[in-house]
């Protein structure tokens, strides 16, 4: 972390939401994992079968390999927004005005400023899963079958 803060000290980012948001946007290193392994699983019977039709490599990426790993970046997408959604050290670091802190973070301080009341805490809680929950009742049905055939040969 102490790398990412002086890169973001010197681009002027900090106590932005761009170190936040930006960094996601280029893909962690298990979402490309993941992405990857699904890639490999395409059969490469349909790739040619593409070739041999005359397609170029555009549109057997476009037409053939994107409707197929509708799935998987469903899933990545639903991954992404929770990690990012319930980020902590993220904004902790990069965020020094309260003004602009995230639900993470708010729910931290207001567990220290006024005590544990736990009814209070459980409610502000509830409505900061509210959502991830929205989001994933959306994608349940892409969700399961990414998870499913992500890591399957």
């Amino acid at each position: 972390m102490i790398p990412l803060y002086s890169i973001y000290v010197k681009l002027g980012w900090i106590n932005t939401y761009l170190p936040l948001v930006l960094p996601d946007f280029f893909g962690k290193a298990y979402f490309v994992f993941m992405m990857r392994q699904f890639f490999n699983n395409i059969p490469n019977e349909m790739l040619e079968a593409g070739r041999i039709d005359g397609a170029s490599e555009f549109r057997i990426y476009f037409q053939l390999v994107l409707p197929l790993a509708r799935s998987a970046m469903v899933t990545v997408a639903l991954f992404a927004f929770v990690w990012s959604w319930t980020d902590f050290l993220g904004p902790l670091i990069f965020l020094t005005d309260p003004d602009k802190w995230t639900i993470s973070l708010g729910l931290s301080q207001f567990t220290t400023s006024y005590g544990f009341q736990w009814a209070q805490l459980m409610a502000a809680s509830a409505i900061f899963i509210i959502p991830m929950v929205i989001f994933f009742f959306f994608m349940q049905k892409s969700f399961i079958e990414g998870i499913s055939t992500s890591g399957i040969k």
